[in-house]
């Protein structure tokens, strides 16, 4: 899981990155003599190395688009049609301006003039602002991805954790209970690991006694939770290390309960 959100968190690196130069490529398009002077004049760069490492608008924006809706809708869903509709024309449109020139009229190369003299309202040009919001979302997107991802992880942890508990409490309807009582303190291991990964706290072991130790003094856990973890730990010792006794139903029962509280309570 953590090499599929990592590579998730690249591929919105890379589709911020051609965003960038997307945006230089229409820009440059539309305006080639200003970019040329600030280019030479302002930032004492070739501006001929510059334009040969840009893309064709034309035909890399489409790809992008494709990649960027499919990103904007999983992890900033709240701009998702803010997206869509700086792209797709409007049905209800009644006139074009600047103001609603979207995408899609620049693919079409519309171009909307006024007057006897044909003063062009709106061109190509004017898709420019349209691109530079679609790139902001995807920037918006770059910037609270980790949140994003980290919720994300949260709820697939989660869900594993809880098929964890299902399983043992199964186990201990069928009397098997020392098994139960492992997958039930596994499941509190790995829950431990992931706050303490997600904290960023230094651990040397991870068995359940170690762990809750860092938690304790990284006071992330009060001292009642302290005591309470422990006495998990006792209980997973009586299921899976002490042979001299059966743990009991109850005592399989409590493990399960105060493990399903502990990954509830403690993040």
């Amino acid at each position: 899981m953590r090499n599929d959100l990592e590579q998730l968190k690249a591929e919105v690196k890379r589709l911020h990155t051609q965003g960038v130069n997307l945006l230089n490529a229409i820009r440059d398009e539309q305006f080639p003599e200003q970019i040329e002077q600030h280019f030479t004049n302002v930032l004492k760069k070739n501006y001929q190395e510059f334009k040969k490492g840009l893309p064709v608008f034309k035909s890399a924006y489409q790809p992008w688009y494709s990649e960027a809706t499919a990103v904007v809708k999983t992890l900033l869903p709240l701009r998702y049609n803010d997206f869509l509709a700086l792209y797709e024309k409007p049905k209800n449109r009644k006139e074009i301006n600047k103001d609603n020139y979207v995408i899609a009229d620049y693919f079409s190369e519309t171009i909307v003039t006024a007057g006897f003299d044909k003063k062009v309202v709106a061109g190509p040009d004017a898709a420019i602002p349209a691109f530079e919001q679609q790139y902001q979302i995807i920037a918006a997107v770059l910037q609270t991805l980790d949140s994003s991802l980290l919720d994300i992880r949260r709820e697939v942890q989660a869900a594993l954790l809880d098929a964890e508990l299902d399983k043992a409490a199964l186990l201990l309807k069928n009397k098997h209970l020392r098994a139960a009582g492992a997958i039930a303190a596994i499941a509190l291991e790995k829950h431990m690991e992931q706050v303490c990964e997600r904290r960023q706290l230094k651990i040397s072991r991870k068995t359940i006694a170690d762990l809750n130790e860092v938690l304790k003094k990284n006071e992330i856990i009060d001292f009642p939770a302290y005591r309470h973890i422990g006495l998990l730990a006792e209980l997973y010792d009586l299921c899976a290390v002490n042979k001299k006794r059966e743990p009991e139903p109850a005592e399989v029962a409590d493990l399960i309960n105060g493990v399903d509280k502990v990954i509830k309570t403690v993040f």
